[in-house]
């Protein structure tokens, strides 16, 4: 059975479809055994729900095959601005994919990169936002370092924080992405640096593998405990999503049929309100962290259960959630 045959085992008809969407995490890659661009991107966010905007983020995709190894990245601001001008044509529909993009430099060159970085203003002078050097990190043989390879400590790494001084300079943004154990390594780099737009993803990696599996409880509390000390960090934004990947322990993928919205509520909805009371819907964002959450469910069922999650909260609070959270952090224009 495909991935789409298996998806299509749980169909639910689209929430409220007029509620405006700007989904503020996805990839894009090409694969031998995984295909995720425009096109796949397009029938994802035609499936039902308004998406208007979205910004993608970094994942080693089409990096250059010549040149200095630290300029390889803007392989992937390159193609990712090719994709986001063929989108902002009007040919493909109305939604404009790419409309931010987030990519990588690396951090530990300190000082150095700001040559990386204006390169990628120069590959997309219109998009090119910020960056994320992912820092997940794990002594556990079961739990996978993020794909730029981290060290242990990278977060208060001195040669990582010389160049995150550079972001600060230049006015980008930083996507972070680690797991829950580093949550007082983040906290101190984001009281460090108030001066940058921080956007921390997927709730900062709740683990349910290896050591945790099975300890969600366990998880949440430590969890609650770590993440609340960025309260007064107000430059720090909050991309909510990102929560049923394999790494967070629930084994969506292992059942016979993918989970209803309803089932994505009731296993993980503690997480989402927890940050929308203690931080507001101003500093929270809907995401959908696609395609790698597709392998628990489809577009259209996520995005009902983001809806589900948000019906108790007034107007605007839902329109920051859904919408304009994402385009004040990304400086998107509407």
């Amino acid at each position: 059975m495909t991935e789409d045959e298996w998806l299509n085992l749980t169909l639910e008809e689209t929430l409220e479809p007029g509620l405006p969407i700007c989904d503020p995490h996805h990839h894009l890659w090409d694969y031998p055994d995984s295909r995720y661009m425009l096109d796949e991107v397009l029938a994802d966010t035609g499936s039902g729900h308004k998406v208007l905007k979205t910004v993608f983020v970094e994942c080693g995709s089409m990096y250059r095959a010549k040149g200095p190894e630290s300029e390889k990245p803007l392989g992937e601001t390159e193609f990712v601005q090719g994709i986001a001008a063929m989108s902002a044509s009007g040919n493909y529909g109305a939604a404009r994919i790419a409309d931010a993009i987030v990519s990588f430099a690396d951090l530990t060159l300190g000082a150095e990169v700001e040559a990386v970085l204006w390169g990628h203003v120069g590959a997309s002078a219109n998009r090119f936002r910020g960056i994320r050097h992912a820092s997940a990190w794990h002594a556990h043989d079961d739990i996978r370092s993020s794909h730029s390879s981290p060290s242990e400590h990278l977060l208060m790494d001195r040669s990582f924080r010389e160049g995150f001084s550079v972001l600060e300079r230049l006015g980008l943004t930083f996507d972070a992405w680690f797991y829950h154990p580093q949550m007082d390594e983040f906290v101190d780099l984001a009281r460090s640096f108030p001066g940058v737009t921080i956007i921390l993803d997927h709730f900062g990696g709740p683990l349910g593998i290896g050591p945790y599996a099975g300890k969600f409880d366990e998880v949440f509390e430590q969890w609650q405990d770590t993440i609340i000390q960025l309260r007064e960090c107000e430059n720090v934004f909050f991309k909510l999503g990102g929560i049923n990947m394999k790494i967070n322990g629930y084994d969506w993928h292992r059942q016979e049929r993918p989970p209803t919205s309803d089932e994505l509520v009731a296993t993980t909805g503690r997480f989402y309100q927890f940050c929308i009371e203690q931080f507001g819907a101003d500093r929270c964002m809907f995401e959908s962290n696609f395609p790698v959450d597709k392998t628990t469910c489809s577009y259209n069922v996520l995005w009902n259960a983001f809806k589900k999650l948000s019906a108790k909260y007034s107007e605007s609070e839902r329109s920051a959630l859904f919408y304009n959270t994402a385009v004040h952090a990304y400086s998107l224009e509407d």
